[in-house]
């Protein structure tokens, strides 16, 4: 069979001919997608481009979710992390709404799963009608089954929240938080030094932690506000909008975030209380 004319190793530049699986000079897998950034037929199985050295794109740099109740959650990669490790649920169980948001660990390995398979059970377990202490246990076990070891255990911060008609429950550990808008009063404590560094998490490295859980009446009609330290590190001095859709003040609260420095990851999840639901 006659070959097409040679052509060069996205990689190395060494010369490779059409129907080569690899190449010779340098063992790259040829055929490889194509990066995002640098245009390099050179993303590896893990999605990091062998040339650039960038992570590539996924379905998690920016989602969001709209509830036929109004309920809206916004997550995005920010300006300065190369890929998302937050994740959100939002998500309705008769005439119950819930929501998770969990915050990848930055200094633990695979932080991204982690925040993924908490919020998946959490959610799961809540929305059957579990308490938030069960709930938190849960997601607890599954984040330490990823772990092989103490010292390569993905980790994650976590907040939930159950709305129900009259009544709002708050479970939490770690430093992502809950606010009351648009007053923008914080309705949960941080679990961190005053440098910073948060004291509980979720992973198999966690010791003797048990969530905060805190039950509350909405004083009127209002917005429940959870969200990751990427949106609340912006809010000091913070005027709230008062008015809009939830995906509209979800949607501005992250310009907002971005437009201040958008140095993290950000998740925000907006749920209407009271007459806001209308």
């Amino acid at each position: 069979m006659q070959r097409d004319a040679p052509a060069a190793c996205p990689l190395c530049q060494a010369p490779v001919l059409a129907g080569d699986v690899y190449c010779e000079a340098c063992g790259h897998a040829l055929g490889s997608p194509v990066c995002a950034f640098c245009d390099a037929a050179a993303v590896d199985a893990e999605g990091y481009c062998e040339r650039c050295g960038l992570r590539q794109p996924t379905e998690r740099d920016h989602a969001e979710i709209v509830l036929v109740g109004g309920a809206a959650g916004v997550t995005d990669r920010g300006l300065r992390r190369s890929r998302n490790e937050d994740a959100m649920a939002l998500l309705t169980a008769g005439g119950t709404t819930v929501t998770v948001v969990c915050d990848g660990v930055g200094s633990s390995p695979r932080a991204d799963e982690a925040s993924a398979v908490a919020v998946e059970t959490a959610s799961a377990a809540l929305s059957r009608g579990l308490s938030p202490e069960e709930a938190f246990d849960l997601a607890g076990r599954a984040v330490s089954k990823l772990a092989t070891s103490v010292h390569d255990a993905p980790a994650c911060t976590y907040v939930s929240a159950v709305v129900e008609p009259g009544r709002v429950t708050l479970g939490w550990a770690g430093d992502s938080r809950a606010y009351w808008l648009p007053e923008g009063t914080l309705l949960t404590t941080d679990d961190a030094v005053p440098t910073g560094e948060i004291t509980a998490w979720l992973g198999a490295d966690a010791v003797g932690v048990t969530p905060h859980v805190r039950t509350l009446t909405p004083r009127g009609p209002g917005h429940l506000l959870v969200c990751s330290d990427g949106l609340w590190r912006y809010l000091d001095g913070y005027a709230f909008p008062r008015a809009g859709t939830p995906l509209e003040l979800a949607r501005e609260l992250l310009r907002h975030a971005l437009e201040s420095g958008g140095q993290d990851n950000v998740t925000i999840v907006v749920i209407p209380l009271g007459e806001a639901h209308e």
